[in-house]
């Protein structure tokens, strides 16, 4: 179907307009499509099916009561983690503890951390972070003296975790104290510790004005951050250095600006820019520095990564007033992701392209057999989106 007219194109879609009438040929028609949905029905019926959780039959009382271990004097790391493991699992399934319950478990974890159990402390941390924000402010001030200990010992594990937590419970005044901690850990050889602050550091930006103005006094580090050799490091330094500058249009230009130049190592980090890039655009950038970000983007369709693929494919086919024809080079590419073995690949480009159907149909006619093909995916929401792409094409033709 490269060539032709896009009546001869859609002969086997449905209707033909010349004729008149509906043609129940070799190709695929309305009737057929409708039979394949049936089809599919049976196919997927039992998918939906959920294995049983090991943590249905808890009983709170029950596991409040076995809580009283915590504070024995030979603690039991395994058995202690076990039951921390179903109080989360409590908490997180919407069961309310009063604040009494609370307070007792949440005294218990705290006399933990005498155990140097490396798996019990992970889950002190986790447990910590989740009851933080319904217990007391004054009870949650006795474990910051413990987690300001773990922030500055010599295990990596310990100074991460511990950065995260404090950055769930600590208030303003607090965190000037520890500043000089978190502008440290942020460019920290171990890179576990640097995303831990830099997360820790976007968390509290977004927590109140004051914090914020805080965290804005960290950008040299974070700028520093930005080009870690470390991947991971590099994507959560972005992230904060995006929210420190995000109100001041002119830093942001100058940003993307430096960073399309700098070839980032990173396919996360590459697939904010590309974010930021496409909201710059979207907002009405100036000529120069719309016409280096559509190169960019472009370049970016050629990256060796394919999250870095697809997010420019995305990003071009979403932009604000382009023609058919700079839509080309992103649906080429989506069209080769139609034949991916990876199911995430498919659905990811199917998803766009049926986006895509809503505003430019005759953009995406020659991807109609390879979307034919994927009617009978044993994906089923891959199936679903090609049917309804199929079908938005085909209207456009009536």
């Amino acid at each position: 179907w490269s060539t032709g007219t896009p009546g001869s194109k859609m002969a086997a879609l449905g209707p033909d307009r010349d004729q008149g009438g509906m043609e129940e040929g070799a190709g695929l028609t309305v009737s057929s499509m409708i039979k394949e949905i049936q089809g599919l029905k049976d196919k997927f019926k039992d998918e939906d099916v959920e294995a049983p959780s090991p943590f249905q039959d808890l009983e709170k009382a029950t596991v409040l009561q076995e809580c009283r271990c915590f504070h024995e004097p030979n603690i039991e790391p395994r058995k202690c983690a076990t039951l921390i493991t179903k109080m989360l699992h409590i908490v997180t399934q919407g069961e309310a503890l009063t604040s009494t319950e609370v307070t007792d478990v949440f005294f218990g974890v705290t006399k933990l951390f005498q155990s140097q159990d490396p798996y019990l402390r992970r889950m002190m941390y986790l447990f910590i972070k989740e009851v933080a924000e319904t217990c007391n402010p004054d009870d949650v001030i006795i474990v910051t003296s413990s987690l300001t200990k773990d922030m500055n010992s010599n295990d990596d594990l310990y100074r991460a975790n511990a950065i995260r937590v404090l950055a769930r419970i600590i208030d303003t005044q607090m965190l000037g104290a520890i500043e000089r901690y978190i502008k440290q850990a942020i460019v920290d050889k171990n890179t576990l510790v640097a995303s831990s602050a830099l997360v820790s550091g976007i968390r509290l930006h977004g927590a109140n004005p004051e914090s914020a103005k805080v965290v804005c006094r960290w950008v040299n580090e974070v700028q520093e951050a930005v080009s870690s050799p470390n991947d991971m490091v590099q994507f959560h330094a972005l992230s904060l250095l995006y929210e420190i500058k995000k109100n001041d249009r002119l830093a942001i230009s100058k940003m993307v600006t430096q960073l399309t130049k700098s070839n980032m190592g990173s396919p996360l980090g590459v697939c904010l820019l590309i974010r930021y890039i496409s909201k710059i655009l979207n907002d009405d950038a100036s000529a120069a520095v719309a016409r280096m970000a559509q190169t960019f983007l472009e370049s970016s369709l050629r990256h060796r990564s394919e999250i870095v693929i697809y997010e420019a494919a995305k990003a071009i086919c979403t932009l604000d007033n382009l023609d058919q024809r700079d839509l080309n080079p992103a649906i080429t590419v989506l069209q080769l992701f139609l034949s991916s073995p990876k199911p995430t690949l498919r659905y990811a480009a199917m998803r766009c392209l049926s986006e895509v159907s809503m505003r430019h149909p005759m953009a995406i006619v020659k991807c109609n057999d390879d979307m034919e093909a994927l009617i009978s995916d044993p994906n089923r929401s891959i199936a679903t989106l090609a049917i309804t792409t199929l079908l938005k094409v085909q209207h456009f033709y009536k």
